[in-house]
């Protein structure tokens, strides 16, 4: 079994490590001083811009895009090392090279499933940075979990679609660049199967009947590496019949096809977390003495990061198997893989983030370290695109399926 990464993945590693080190982890104060004095707490920063223009100029732009037409034509295998690089810095990395979610996904459905008209309007912008977008998926009053339980209708009169419900923590909508909608809704609600009932729209954010009402936040933060997320009301919206993503019947599918790559992509990054969780856990160890002696030399403390260790490296193998099966047998032949990591990844950088905060003290749960922001987006994940419980449930029919 050779573990060693292609000539490729080795040259974009060292470069997205450099400019990691040299522009992204020294920026990310300034961008939280830029942010508290800024009048428009949603925009980005003036030096994630400057970010932005350093990634492009140095080739570390839509890495996540196997589609070398629109991207950078990478394998799952060979960005998922690249992702947890990005992992680390959460809040600007995914932003600075424009692999930051719910764009992404975004980008992802209108390369598969766009026409040639949306991608020239959408897309192209979307790949160049000019705008963000948002995916509105998940509703407040139904259990969203079971994607089937939406209850936003889109109904067509004549050459229009119209959209009325209500959706919230929509990522990406508070953004002021934020320009465009994926919203998801029923076409045919009395569709006798269940899963052909929805379509995809792409819906204008400027649209009349599109209505933000609030900004949601995800464990007291308003998180910015997202965009933000938005409470978002429909009353009758009007779109052209041509915004339809694909056909009619196919938002339940085009959704499952956006979630495998995403899900992915979230366990990648987690990695990052994890490591630089470990990484601060052994800074504070050898700088902090109790009772006489350092952290570093206190049972506990070392059982704390060896266990770290001995998970991630647990981890980042099934995660590195689950990218090489996407890439050989497709997200399907995946399926299962993408469900396990899913499970197991959020749940353990939990864990570790949970251990480093205690060994910070009150430093853990406050905003001088990174920590606490790194909790609630890892703990966050173990709700976002599909509950652990949900993950569960399906794997374990596939295992039970065999024996029957």
């Amino acid at each position: 079994m050779d573990f060693t990464f292609d000539a490729r993945t080795e040259e974009l590693r060292a470069a997205l490590l450099t400019f990691m080190d040299e522009h992204v982890h020294p920026a990310e104060r300034v961008a939280e001083e830029q942010r508290a004095a800024s009048a428009s707490p949603w925009a980005s920063p003036p030096v994630v811009e400057e970010l932005k223009a350093e990634a492009r100029r140095r080739g570390l732009w839509n890495l996540f895009l196997p589609d070398s037409a629109y991207g950078a034509g990478l394998t799952n295998l060979q960005y998922a090392p690249l992702a947890e690089i990005m992992g680390r810095s959460p809040q600007l990395a995914p932003t600075a090279t424009n692999c930051a979610a719910p764009d992404t996904g975004n980008m992802e459905v209108l390369t598969q499933f766009g026409d040639e008209q949306q991608r020239k309007q959408w897309l192209e912008p979307l790949l160049a940075g000019e705008i963000r977008s948002a995916f509105a998926m998940t509703e407040p009053d139904v259990a969203s979990s079971d994607a089937t339980n939406i209850t936003t209708h889109i109904e067509r009169e004549g050459d229009e679609y119209v959209i009325t419900g209500r959706k919230w923590y929509i990522s990406g909508a508070m953004h002021p660049d934020c320009r465009i909608f994926i919203v998801m809704g029923k076409t045919d609600p009395d569709g006798a199967d269940a899963r052909r009932q929805q379509s995809m729209v792409l819906v204008p954010r400027d649209t009349p009947g599109v209505t933000i009402t609030r900004a949601m936040r995800v464990f007291g933060y308003e998180d910015h590496s997202h965009g933000g997320h938005a409470e978002v009301v429909f009353d009758r919206a009007r779109v052209p019949v041509s915004n339809l993503i694909g056909e009619e019947g196919g938002g339940f599918a085009i959704a499952q096809a956006r979630l495998g790559p995403g899900r992915i992509h979230h366990c990648m990054r987690l990695i990052g977390m994890a490591e630089r969780a470990i990484e601060l856990m052994c800074r504070r160890a050898v700088s902090r003495d109790a009772f006489g002696k350092s952290l570093a030399q206190q049972g506990v403390v070392q059982n704390w990061i060896a266990d770290a260790r001995v998970a991630v490296e647990q981890l980042r193998l099934l995660v590195l198997k689950t990218a090489w099966m996407m890439d050989t047998v497709g997200n399907r032949g995946a399926h299962t893989e993408i469900q396990a990591i899913k499970i197991a990844t959020p749940r353990t950088v939990v864990g570790i983030l949970d251990r480093a905060i205690q060994l910070y003290g009150a430093g853990g749960v406050s905003q001088d370290h990174p920590l606490a922001e790194l909790y609630a987006a890892a703990r966050t994940l173990m709700i976002a695109d599909g509950p652990d419980e949900v993950h569960q449930r399906s794997l374990a029919r596939r295992e039970i399926k065999k024996y029957r």
